[in-house]
């Protein structure tokens, strides 16, 4: 580890998180906090590099440069938010199946990601329109987004949710659920279940099919 003499003489560690063993864990770590923190373009390496306890060119010798560490950290990420959706959107059984009881698991899914990785919620909303993405990032995007989709379709083709595309219904969704868990992170009110399960059903609400005249 490097060392620096303060000004008594004595050496003194540089300052950021204490080591875990693994360097490149270390960064990644360091790295996510700060993007999710000041986005992509105002977390310079050297600040990544202070924030991991490790000299800036460590980072060089894990990673090509920012937008290689950023796109591996939208990947790691985004790969963890699709595990847990991927479980709410496999029905088991005929009612699981149905496209209400699909929907509020999938909701609960994002509550439980938000809040178990908030600091991974956030860095994903705040990076996923960059254009420092790559197209393995842009594709895993529409791999997670796909489960979902696929379930506001059938929801179309059923009549159960409104006649507009998938992706279109799911911003309405997202913007929502986003504005949420900014909102309890700025403290304007708790993120309990019963604001959850509430805002859930409004969500459900313009989304599904208008009822026959």
């Amino acid at each position: 580890m490097n060392v620096r003499p303060d000004k008594s003489g004595k050496t003194s560690r540089p300052r950021g998180r204490p080591r875990t063993g693994g360097r490149r864990e270390d960064i990644l770590h360091a790295a996510l906090e700060l993007f999710a923190e000041r986005g992509f373009h105002g977390a310079a390496i050297p600040d990544i590099a202070e924030r991991a306890g490790v000299a800036p060119a460590t980072i060089y010798s894990h990673f090509d440069g920012k937008v290689t560490l950023v796109n591996e950290l939208y990947r790691r990420a985004k790969r963890a938010l699709g595990e847990a959706l991927a479980a709410a959107t496999a029905p088991d059984d005929e009612a699981a199946a149905a496209p209400r009881a699909q929907f509020a698991r999938t909701w609960a899914a994002l509550v439980d990601f938000a809040r178990a990785q908030p600091r991974a919620f956030a860095f994903l909303e705040l990076h996923h329109h960059g254009d420092y993405l790559d197209a393995d990032s842009r594709a895993l995007e529409l791999a997670v987004l796909a489960p979902i989709a696929a379930l506001l379709e059938r929801g179309r083709r059923l009549g159960v949710t409104k006649d507009l595309p998938p992706h279109a219904l799911i911003v309405t969704v997202w913007g929502a659920f986003v504005g949420m868990i900014k909102a309890t992170r700025l403290g304007y009110f708790e993120l309990t279940d019963e604001v959850c399960a509430q805002v859930e059903a409004t969500c459900w609400d313009a989304i599904r099919a208008p009822a026959p005249a």
